[in-house]
């Protein structure tokens, strides 16, 4: 029996070519995010919130960088959440591996988490890192502040 790498490779693909190809994803789908949120209350502002509303895709269609907060967990957060939520531990049913699939999508995870920061800074968008360290009200309160001037 032949090693087929193409096969492999695509059973098992390694963190930085998820990342990637959840990068590309989030680009070919926003124009769908877009038309269900102006279907939603069309010619008013809204809040929107999302893993794939990345800041390089959202800032062309806000008014100015300052309508945007773009949310991050940090490393230790995400750690923590594994603990604590079971659906964050959880593997793809059918994977041969599930201790290696979860290593592999929490790299992914961070790896578009980091990307979200560089492009959120390149562009002047505020970052908020979750740490933990505000409770939700906490966290709403502080995005609801950096947003007061819009509402």
């Amino acid at each position: 029996m032949e090693f087929d790498a193409t096969a492999t490779a695509r059973r098992a693909p390694d963190p930085t070519r998820m990342a990637a190809e959840t990068l590309a994803g989030f680009a070919r789908r926003f124009a769908w995010v877009l038309d269900d949120l102006s279907a939603l209350v069309p010619g008013r502002r809204l809040v929107a919130e999302g893993w794939g509303l990345r800041p390089e895709l959202v800032a062309p269609v806000v008014e100015s960088v300052r309508q945007m907060v773009v949310l991050v967990p940090t490393a230790e957060f995400r750690a923590h959440q594994l603990t604590r939520l079971p659906r964050a531990s959880n593997a793809l049913a059918g994977v041969s591996d599930p201790e290696r699939a979860n290593r592999n999508r929490w790299k992914r995870d961070e790896l578009v988490a980091v990307d979200a920061v560089a492009q959120a800074e390149a562009l002047g968008v505020r970052v908020v890192e979750v740490d933990g360290s505000l409770d939700g009200e906490q966290l709403t309160d502080l995005v609801a502040e950096h947003f007061a001037a819009y509402l």
